[in-house]
């Protein structure tokens, strides 16, 4: 990609006020969708794969190119390779079959894309987006769109529909949101994996995925971090926690016959609030005193593969199990990540496993069997952490986090792929005093994306994602001007990434957070000083030092409002 195809700064700055972006028309246009050409418009896409990070995975056609450029630079062969590969993946892949055949187009899923609701593009409602499959499938693999073509639904392959599935298959975040709604069950995450997977047959991906998962490949995380640079990361976290706690921690590294291998996304250890939840986690583990191992091969719990292709998501994933086995460790627990769960839980056991020689994971604190993680033998953090807090084995002061009113945002990936709905609430409130969620309806398993997973959370389409990441921010500022918020939680580190540009544009003034940073806050460690300041190195609530700490005086005036019910005053 060519520095002038870089956004400037002058146009980030030029991105539309909110109540601008706000009047966005869902009038469809006149002409029809099929007569209706892609348009590329600045901030609304990503940039394409470069041609060494291709290179680095074996991965076709590696060049340097540009979706605004008229020729694609696309294999002669272009047309075959997509028809071979639609074919091999519908004769492998039942539901991918069955989604391309059963949609009666009752539209309940339309509004439920945050990128529809936001750009009011109707090719960002789900069921127009497959339909970008769907009509190439009726084409050339069913009977009646031979015969009857368009009156069928059916279109012919062309290089204008391939630009067309670039551009909307990475403005769909994969959410699964929509699936919700669809009464016949129609996952249309599914189906952009598949409209993906065909594009990068013809070398057709975008750099913000490809890079990490190249990087994946040399170095074991999405960053590029070296081993050397790991061990020293996270020797620096024990210095700021000796710093806050007076207390030194080991950093178990490649441990051979640890009992747990721990595994995060390296966006953890890389970037703030990243980092902080990082440190929670090192502070929870050594008050424990439990028998656990980082590793250096497997420093990425994240699976950029997902948002690429299942042979990438096999290939990344399997350095999980393999270092579990390396190292001999009993079972595998992982950090605060998204897509990581909904590879484990949907994928791993039938790509990887079955990790036979791996136990059932029990909790060496409380003994508690996790029966969930029977198969995978990997247990999600929040259930870990929720565990020890339900069976009194931690002791925490919650004032330490007075100065935060919280809301919860449930990211995608843990909610509504694994149901954990409960288990952070759980620990969040019991770990601050004030915590608000927000209207049903926009949490849970009918939770909006953070607008930028899947891939998309670069900045060369910040236009777009903030569109996308409308209707999450609208109901962050809900709560922010009811109950007077100033801090988003989340679980995953995409949404730790993507959700600070998200509030500081749509609720400006609500941070975010990680839920282990606040756990950790809270957490009163064995022989600690007396503690001033919290990881962020920011004056603790009632410490002496906190002449200048963060007001109460928002979230007092909320519960007044409540207790009273003059909400409106």
């Amino acid at each position: 990609m060519s520095s002038s195809e870089l956004p400037s700064s002058s146009e980030l700055s030029n991105i539309p006020e909110p109540d601008e972006f706000m009047r966005v028309v869902h009038k469809p246009p006149r002409k029809g969708w099929m007569d209706t050409p892609v348009e590329f418009k600045r901030g609304t896409y990503c940039f394409p794969g470069k041609a060494k990070n291709l290179k680095i995975l074996d991965m076709p056609n590696p060049r340097e190119w540009s979706p605004t450029d008229e020729d694609w630079k696309l294999p002669e062969n272009w047309k075959e390779i997509i028809r071979e590969g639609f074919k091999d993946r519908l004769e492998k892949y039942r539901s991918f079959k069955l989604f391309m055949d059963i949609c009666v187009r009752c539209g309940a899923c339309a509004d439920k894309c945050h990128f529809f609701i936001g750009s009011g593009d109707p090719k960002n409602m789900p069921v127009l987006r497959a339909e970008l499959l769907r009509s190439v499938y009726r084409n050339d693999f069913t009977t009646a769109g031979k015969l009857l073509g368009r009156l069928a639904g059916a279109r012919e392959l062309t290089e204008d529909v391939i630009k067309e599935w670039f551009y909307y298959f990475y403005q769909c975040t994969e959410c699964r949101r929509c699936s919700v709604f669809c009464p016949y069950g129609i996952d249309t995450a599914e189906i952009t994996m598949m409209g993906r997977e065909l594009l990068h047959l013809l070398g057709l991906g975008i750099n913000w995925a490809m890079e990490p998962v190249a990087n994946c490949f040399r170095t074991g995380n999405h960053l590029g971090i070296r081993p050397h640079g790991f061990k020293d990361t996270l020797e620096f976290f024990a210095d700021d926690i000796e710093n806050v706690t007076g207390i030194r921690i080991d950093v178990p590294l490649n441990k051979k016959g640890a009992e747990i291998l721990f595994v995060v996304p390296s966006g953890d250890y890389f970037g703030d609030p990243g980092t902080y939840t990082c440190m929670g986690y090192m502070m929870l583990f050594h008050e424990l005193g439990i028998d656990y191992t980082w590793s250096t091969y497997a420093s990425e719990g994240g699976n950029f593969g997902l948002f690429t292709s299942h042979e990438m998501i096999k290939r990344l994933n399997a350095k999980i199990y393999t270092e579990a086995k390396r190292l001999g460790v009993k079972w595998i627990l992982g950090g605060e990540c998204g897509h990581m769960w909904r590879v484990m839980h949907q994928y791993m056991d039938t790509m990887n496993g079955p990790a036979d020689f791996l136990e059932e994971p029990v909790s060496p604190i409380t003994g508690t069997k996790f029966e969930n993680a029977k198969s995978t033998k990997m247990v999600h953090i929040m259930e870990f952490t929720a565990d020890l807090i339900r069976h009194n084995k931690l002791r925490l002061d919650l004032g330490r986090n007075d100065d935060l009113i919280v809301t919860f945002h449930d990211s995608c990936n843990p909610a509504r792929a694994m149901g954990i709905f409960e288990e952070p609430r759980y620990v969040i409130r019991n770990v601050c005093n004030h915590f608000y969620d927000m209207p049903e309806g926009t949490i849970r398993e009918q939770t909006f994306c953070c607008g930028g997973g899947a891939g998309l959370g670069t900045d060369e389409n910040l236009d777009m994602r903030l569109r996308g990441g409308f209707p999450r921010g609208n109901a962050v500022r809900y709560v922010q001007e009811k109950y007077g918020v100033n801090r988003l939680a989340c679980m995953c580190a995409i949404d730790r990434a993507t959700l600070i540009p998200l509030c500081d544009y749509w609720a400006p003034g609500v941070l975010v957070t990680g839920i282990h940073e606040m756990v950790a806050n809270a957490l009163i460690m064995k022989g600690e000083k007396e503690r001033t300041i919290n990881l962020r190195g920011e004056p603790l609530p009632g410490s002496k030092n906190q002449s200048s700490v963060v007001s109460h005086r928002n979230w007092r005036q909320a519960d007044r409002r409540l207790e009273t019910g003059r909400e409106g005053e």
